[in-house]
């Protein structure tokens, strides 16, 4: 059997080049941790950068006065509402308004065929002519009969008769003048007025038709508008400070917002309180006017009224942004002189508009009004500037 021969053992020449490979890889192997370790030294040795100082928006302390205020859900109403009827019947012959419009006392709104009632004067004052002639005829007479008889020319009885004839006489004179007012009255109320200022409503009855002086309804119906009223309810608690208010004369603002407590629509005055609490829901009416100049309120509108009962003062007032609240405690974000902000705890009282009056802060401390997720105690903090405060309140 044939046998296979062995391959020769390696040269002394291949041993050295594969022992330099060798070295050289741990010579690398070394330099790269080498490397590492000293990276990782460096990077120890050397500080954290400092993070930026946060931007916030700021408001300073000052010092006013606070308004203490009670708020009531109220109605609109009227001081005089006026549904303008016919006081004669007869045909409409004309209407002078426009629904919606405005009128003044005295405005003549309808007209009403005139012609009987002035046919009823002139047949009223003819009367009254034919027997103011009779009563002056019979005085006349009287006086006559008078001289006569103290002569002895005719007997008592016939001087008595003429006196009494002259007395009748009177009385029928008198009666027609009566008549013949009342018919001028009548003729007066053809033209129909406005006995008050205000605005109309929808006309109730159109020209052609006939109008009944015993009819309810109308022919227009006028609301004043200027002043108005507002009319709400406040608790039975707040009744001896408006007692008070009131016994020293005070005119106790009321300001009128819309629904949505966003817009004031008016201001004006308490006018009347109401004799007697509610014993159902322990409240007490009250009674505002208003000048209403610019038409804000409108008659049986909902408001929401803020009844002023008293006014504090030197409070020292910061904005509610301002104002933080953790479930323990409230408290404000004072920026210090150094940039930095320092967390105080406060004591919040009334607030009105936005702003509150609080105590544990001074007047001309600076505020932080935001980006309170990022503050607390030694953080840096950086102003915001007013260009910048806008841009983020726009998005």
């Amino acid at each position: 059997m044939e046998k296979t021969a062995s391959p020769p053992p390696p040269s002394e020449a291949a041993k050295k080049k594969k022992r330099w490979w060798v070295v050289i890889g741990i010579v690398v192997l070394v330099l790269a941790a080498g490397l590492i370790l000293y990276r990782v030294i460096a990077g120890r040795a050397k500080p954290a950068p400092s993070p930026p100082p946060v931007q916030i928006a700021t408001n300073t302390v000052r010092v006013g006065d606070m308004g203490i205020y009670v708020e009531a859900l109220g109605a609109v109403t009227p001081v005089a509402t006026v549904t303008v009827p016919s006081q004669v019947t007869g045909q409409l012959t004309k209407v002078n308004f426009v629904e919606g419009q405005m009128v003044r006392a005295g405005d003549v709104l309808a007209e009403i065929d005139a012609r009987p009632f002035q046919a009823q004067l002139d047949s009223g004052e003819g009367q009254l002519e034919r027997d103011q002639a009779l009563l002056a005829e019979a005085r006349i007479n009287l006086k006559r009969y008078a001289a006569a008889y103290e002569h002895k020319a005719i007997p008592k009885q016939q001087l008595d008769d003429q006196v009494s004839l002259v007395g009748q006489d009177a009385g029928t004179v008198k009666y027609d003048q009566g008549q013949v007012d009342n018919a001028k009255v009548q003729l007066a109320f053809c033209r129909i007025t406005s006995s008050i200022a205000g605005r109309v409503g929808l006309r109730l009855v159109d020209a052609g038709n006939i109008v009944l002086s015993s009819s309810t309804n109308g022919i227009v119906v006028v609301t004043q508008l200027q002043p108005i009223t507002v009319v709400f309810s406040v608790a039975e608690d707040y009744l001896p400070q408006i007692q008070r208010q009131l016994g020293l004369g005070n005119h106790m603002t009321v300001q009128a917002f819309d629904r949505a407590q966003q817009t004031n629509l008016a201001t004006g005055s308490v006018l009347a309180l109401d004799n007697m609490i509610d014993p159902l829901t322990g409240t007490i009416r009250l009674k505002a006017i208003f000048t209403n100049e610019a038409d804000a309120l409108f008659p049986n509108q909902f408001v929401n009224a803020k009844l002023l009962i008293d006014t504090l003062h030197g409070q020292n007032l910061v904005p509610e942004a301002a104002i933080q609240r953790n479930g323990q405690t409230t408290f404000v974000y004072v920026v210090k002189p150094d940039g930095t902000v320092e967390m105080r705890t406060i004591k919040a009282g009334a607030t009105d508009s936005g702003t509150t009056a609080v105590e544990g802060v001074k007047p001309g401390e600076v505020l932080a009004t935001d980006n309170f997720n990022r503050l607390q105690d030694g953080v840096k903090v950086t102003p915001r500037k007013p260009e910048d405060a806008t841009k983020k309140a726009g998005g």
